[in-house]
């Protein structure tokens, strides 16, 4: 068995009744199949000997009733086969969807969607054929080759190794042409992942592609990928056109050979014209199977180059994990401390790069609020990942409730963390679904959006709460989309709630009123508010400045203007571009 396809095998496995069933109905067809030939030559002598027709007629009678049983096998056969295929890439796209639900951000910041999408679509079909068609036409070859053989030889043994000897050309095909075609699968493979990634781009930002006039540009580098894409099939293809007509050469010089030495040896009484028959339905009877051992070849080296793409997502582990005997979380008594201790942080693939972090502490008390602002770069969003655990310090530790997170589940750890990110992300589901995500629909919807101000918004949608949202709520506006995110993480009822400049998409008004509904919201809670608008800052308990990675002031709003360093310099210059939008 070919090396990646090895993975399949504890898939196959599972479903071992419905293959061994298919197996057995291919046996039980095989053995039919070659049946008949023998009942044919019986006929024939039957007739060459002037027998009563009667006796003709029940032996084609046999053999119609041999043919359809062997037929009725083979279709018993190809069902439950196929089937089971059907089952083994259920499974394996279950499990792929659950290994890519694993991994962490680190992967994801290498990976394209379009050819992780290609490897989950494309490449799985690849591994399936390989489970079912593949599987069977090999094995179904290999069985009527073993029973169709020692017929022939017990017909003539000398005309069997006559009528075989042009296919010792055969190992020689399948290894040569085999290799070219894997190869070659490989490349278109990787070819349409390359594609895919083109094409889900290109949508997602069609707006900016017509806002700056590159629908032609990129239609061009669209044509460029289709034009290698299309190559490498052509590639594929005329190797997989020499193959199967090479198969079929090789068992074409079998049937010259019996017609000319097959006819001699009937001439000369050595065989009866009925064993010359039933011989030349034996050798068609094997034709078959080596045209389709070529296809089933080619299906193979196939799904081995998708399955070596597949099992490269398999191997991949994922950077965050939960602790094997993880630590408890004190008993929720309302809500929790939170903290960083000496963080110093790179992104991974980013080693030769600056610190992103570099030494940052901070303690936020249960229900305190704490304000992390900064200039663009400064490091903001990276701490509300790090909090979240999407990625783990190079140095010092982040501690919820004293523990360091690294020792807590991650299911704990993130249930008791609530997070409206930078970039809001919707799913093409209901505006409820996207809200709720999870969390019982037991009136909280109506609060939470009262409290994110998405409320205002409901009346305009089609449908209210149950309207369909496009793929990314593409039929919300920027404001509204940040609001639901809003809306989306109370309703999980966190202990600790964390805001990454999560309302920069709203106007002042919406701001200042989605504040003060979060004020009361949040009371009890621990909440860490990062943001660049200064605005949304104010009224922390504390707050910290960071610069460069680093937490270079930190106080209350009074204290820090006062002191006329760089938080009172981000403030003046907010109100600047305030007054010059104005």
């Amino acid at each position: 068995m070919k090396k990646h396809l090895r993975a399949l095998v504890p898939y196959i496995t599972k479903y071992k009744s419905t293959y061994v069933a298919g197996m057995v109905f291919m046996v039980v067809s095989n053995a039919l199949i070659t049946l008949g030939p023998k009942i044919l030559e019986h006929g024939i002598n039957l007739i060459d000997g002037g027998s009563s027709p009667a006796l003709v007629a029940r032996v084609a009678l046999l053999l119609v009733g041999v043919t359809l049983l062997g037929g009725t096998a083979r279709f018993g056969m190809r069902q439950l086969l196929n089937s089971g295929s059907r089952r083994v890439e259920f499974d394996l796209r279950n499990d792929l969807f659950g290994q890519l639900e694993r991994l962490s951000p680190a992967f994801y910041d290498r990976a394209s969607t379009g050819d992780l999408m290609s490897r989950s679509t494309n490449d799985l079909l690849a591994a399936r054929m390989a489970a079912g068609p593949a599987l069977m036409y090999l094995v179904d070859t290999a069985v009527r080759v073993s029973m169709v053989l020692p017929a022939m030889f017990a017909m003539s043994p000398r005309l069997t190794m006559l009528a075989l000897l042009p296919l010792l050309g055969l190992p020689v095909v399948m290894l040569t042409l085999g290799q070219q075609i894997h190869h070659r699968s490989l490349a278109i493979q990787e070819q349409f992942g390359a594609i895919t990634t083109h094409v889900h781009e290109h949508i997602s930002g069609l707006r900016v592609v017509r806002a700056y006039r590159q629908e032609r540009a990129e239609t061009e580098a669209f044509r460029r990928l289709n034009d290698e894409y299309r190559t490498r099939n052509i590639s594929l293809a005329k190797a997989q056109g020499a193959f199967r007509p090479l198969l079929a050469l090789l068992a074409g010089l079998g049937a010259v050979v019996v017609l000319a030495v097959g006819g001699r040896l009937v001439m000369a009484g050595t065989v009866s014209v009925g064993e010359y028959v039933a011989f030349g339905v034996y050798l068609m009877m094997l034709a078959w199977p080596l045209i389709a051992l070529g296809w089933a070849v080619t299906l193979v080296q196939r799904a081995d180059a998708a399955m070596g793409r597949i099992n490269a997502l398999f191997e991949e582990r994922p950077a965050i994990t939960s602790p094997t005997n993880p630590a408890l979380l004190p008993p929720r008594r309302g809500a929790r401390r939170i903290g960083m201790e000496g963080v110093w942080f790179k992104y991974p693939g980013a080693q030769d790069r600056g610190w992103v972090l570099q030494d940052v502490s901070f303690r936020v008390n249960p229900g305190e609020s704490l304000a992390i602002v900064g200039a663009t770069g400064a490091g903001k969003s990276t701490i509300a990942e790090l909090l979240s655990r999407s990625y783990d310090p190079d140095q010092g530790r982040v501690l919820l409730d004293g523990l360091d997170i690294r020792t807590i589940a991650l299911e704990e750890l993130r249930r008791n963390l609530g997070v409206v990110p930078q970039e809001t992300f919707l799913f093409g589901a209901t505006v409820r679904e996207n809200i709720l995500l999870g969390a019982p629909d037991d009136g909280r919807l109506e609060r939470v959006a009262e409290v994110s101000q998405f409320a205002e918004a409901v009346p305009d949608l089609p449908n209210g709460y149950d309207t369909m949202l496009g793929e990314r709520g593409i039929n919300l506006s920027g404001g509204q989309k940040q609001r639901a995110a809003i809306a989306r993480a109370l309703a999980q009822d966190p202990p600790v709630f964390i805001l990454d400049d999560a309302l920069s998409a709203v106007d002042a008004h919406t701001e200042a009123r989605i504040l003060a509904g979060l004020r009361d919201a949040l009371a009890g809670r621990t909440s860490i508010i990062i943001s660049h608008r200064l605005a949304a800052v104010r009224d922390a308990d504390w707050i910290i400045v960071l610069d460069g990675g680093q937490v270079v002031e930190q106080g209350v709003h009074a204290d820090l203007l006062a002191a006329g360093g760089r938080y009172w310099e981000l403030l003046n210059r907010q109100e600047l571009e305030e007054q010059l939008e104005v």
